[in-house]
């Protein structure tokens, strides 16, 4: 008598139902994905009896997003208080930290900043692959994936005229800090970046003249214009310096001369800042070459998926928030361990609060996670259970 060695209709079914659960878990992973991107990941918020909630409401507040950081402060709606712009509350604790010497909030994470679109778009590339079925099918979707990841990435970061292929937020997080500074409350003293944000808008309808200018409401082809100008118009330091280098457009070199200007931008220590800038610099080469093998290594993973290596897919997800975590931890111990000594008061360095309260002088911080980084989890989750549901399949369903 011939027995079968068919899987019994039930165990079939079942491999299906749990491949089916796989799938819908990787396309929760996926949405979730594309919205911590755009959706701020963190807020801190500094409170002081100086800064009072009738103005200050939620106290001095910023988002931190994986591209930029934003103002945190609301329009209120209020019979008390007349209020036709929102407070610039980047603006006020770039002010408020520059008194004991810390740098500029911009110039935190500028590799993490500039790459972040092409490590979100590897990732997704991973939760694809981590589902699609057969080894062929999978090495043609991630190998597209990865290909493209990597032209995009080149183009933006080292072709000339590159910085256009970035995301806008990124550009607008770039003009938004350029444009502060100490009065722009009239014409003539407001910072070049704003003049020329202000005129871009006005030549296409956008915005008011009257009003400050908001790298929002312009589009990315006239944020990337206002930078061009700035860059362009900047003169050397000194009567003996060398003129600056022409304008590229690499998002590299765009990166590394915005970061010094924010680090510059309270504390002019050209000898200094420009080796930090060559650090940073540096930091992009050898992420850039780490992510394309990376994507070599991942390509090398995904022909083999009933190996235990196959489950890497999934586990780069799954860290992502702790990959979050440790990053902006890091640089917050930056922040508080690089007090410059041109500040206006001396203090001992320190550890700014990560998660929760604290309390620094005489202002009370908060630091508390916002929807990015509970969307970050939901990834790590969604891949958690995909992969112990993977695990569970008869090693025939695992290819």
């Amino acid at each position: 008598m011939t027995v079968s060695s068919s899987p019994a209709p039930a165990t079939r079914s079942s491999g299906g139902g749990a491949v089916l659960l796989m799938r819908v878990l990787a396309l929760v992973a996926l949405v979730a994905l594309g919205g911590s991107y755009f959706t701020p990941s963190w807020w801190v918020s500094l409170k002081a009896p100086n800064y009072p909630a009738q103005t200050f409401p939620d106290g001095v507040k910023i988002h931190f997003h994986v591209d930029r950081v934003a103002n945190g402060c609301q329009m209120r709606q209020s019979t008390e208080v007349l209020e036709k712009d929102v407070l610039d509350c980047v603006h006020e604790m770039d002010t408020i930290n520059h008194f004991v010497g810390m740098y500029p909030i911009a110039s935190g994470g500028p590799v993490e900043k500039l790459l972040s679109p092409f490590l979100f778009s590897f990732i997704g590339v991973l939760i694809v692959g981590f589902v699609v079925p057969g080894v062929m099918a999978r090495t043609i979707v991630m190998g597209v994936g990865f290909a493209a990841v990597a032209a995009w990435m080149s183009l933006a970061l080292y072709a000339p005229g590159g910085v256009q292929y970035m995301g806008k937020g990124w550009i607008a997080g770039l003009v938004d800090s350029l444009g502060r500074s100490e009065d722009e409350d009239k014409d003539e003293n407001l910072h070049p970046v704003v003049r020329q944000l202000k005129e871009s808008l006005a030549k296409s309808g956008i915005g008011d003249p009257k009003k400050p200018a908001s790298a929002e409401g312009a589009s990315k082809a006239q944020l990337v214009e206002v930078l061009k100008a700035v860059y362009e118009i900047e003169a050397p330091v000194a009567l003996d310096a060398p003129p600056p280098a022409p304008w590229t457009g690499r998002g590299i070199d765009v990166m590394a001369w915005h970061y010094e200007k924010s680090l510059g931008r309270w504390f002019n220590e050209p000898l200094r800042n420009g080796r930090l800038v060559e650090i940073m610099k540096t930091a992009t080469h050898v992420v850039y070459g780490a992510v394309l093998a990376a994507m070599l290594a991942f390509l090398w993973i995904g022909r083999r998926p009933r190996s235990p290596l196959f489950l890497a897919l999934a586990a780069v997800p799954v860290i992502l928030p702790i990959g979050f975590i440790v990053e902006y931890s890091a640089w917050l111990w930056w922040y508080g361990h690089s007090l410059n000594a041109m500040g206006a008061f001396t203090l001992k360095p320190f550890m700014p609060t990560v998660f929760g309260d604290g309390k620094v002088a005489q202002f009370s911080t908060h630091s508390y996670p916002a929807i990015g980084f509970g969307l970050m989890c939901v990834v790590a989750g969604a891949m958690a259970v995909a992969a112990l549901v993977r695990r569970s399949l008869p090693a025939d369903r695992r290819d």
